[in-house]
């Protein structure tokens, strides 16, 4: 895949679908930089992956949620490598409860962690990149801000909130060369659909055409058409990377 950018900032990349974007932009050749929150031994494990395939990666440890923090990274990353090409938000939390049991600081501290968090990122990389009128971002939502769910009404705000974000932030950054794109994975095979119980993934297996859970991998390759100069007429979609289990 063709990339005119050098770089690459991938928030929440420690372990998970994070990860595995994190590697496979790193194998098409983007320097990449990796973001943790609190697993700094896990996001050195993917540089010292990534490294060991020949790519280069640094890791930048930071709370996504916290504006300054983000701020500053961006700017020590542009001293570094004198751009930020590229920037991918998936770094999110879920809290889940039903409705009627969720207190306000459960539905805001996802509300923060997710929404928020890529509110700044778009932002603050609209700033940066303007100045070479140039750059992709890609922002990692969820197939439940599409459907909404039961137990996640949290959740379903926030990546509901990044799809409609990610919409405006491409009408108004359009003219300076600058893409804004949304993905929205359906049930991935990760550590957190490791631990639901077999029934439960029969249950959910059976609402998806294509018959099994989504790889890490598939979401990582459509990350990266969308940050590529082969998507370069692409801003303001959605693409669903779900099985077709939502069209």
């Amino acid at each position: 895949m063709k990339f005119t950018g050098n770089n690459v900032l991938v928030t929440g990349a420690s372990r998970g679908i994070g990860a595995e974007i994190a590697k496979g932009l790193a194998e098409m050749g983007l320097k990449v930089w990796v973001n943790f929150r609190s697993s700094e031994a896990e996001a050195n494990a993917v540089k010292a992956a990534i490294e060991a395939a020949g790519g280069k990666a640094e890791v930048i440890g930071f709370d996504v949620s916290d504006e300054d923090a983000f701020v500053a990274a961006m700017k020590s990353i542009i001293t570094e490598d004198g751009e930020l090409a590229y920037l991918v938000n998936n770094a999110g939390i879920t809290n889940d409860k039903l409705a009627l049991r969720m207190k306000t600081e459960d539905f805001m501290s996802v509300i923060e962690a997710n929404l928020k968090s890529t509110f700044i990122g778009c932002r603050e990389s609209l700033k940066v990149m303007r100045k070479k009128r140039f750059g992709s971002v890609v922002n990692i939502a969820s197939i439940v801000g599409e459907t909404g769910n039961a137990g996640q009404t949290n959740y379903a705000a926030s990546k509901g909130g990044v799809i409609a974000m990610t919409k405006s932030f491409a009408s108004e950054a359009a003219t300076s060369g600058i893409r804004y794109n949304t993905i929205t994975p359906g049930f991935i095979a990760t550590e957190m659909t490791d631990v639901l119980k077999d029934d439960v993934k029969d249950a959910f297996t059976a609402k998806i055409p294509m018959g099994r859970f989504g790889y890490p991998s598939e979401v990582a390759g459509a990350v990266a058409f969308l940050l590529s100069d082969h998507s370069s007429y692409i801003t303001g979609e959605t693409l669903k990377v779900n099985g077709g289990m939502f069209m």
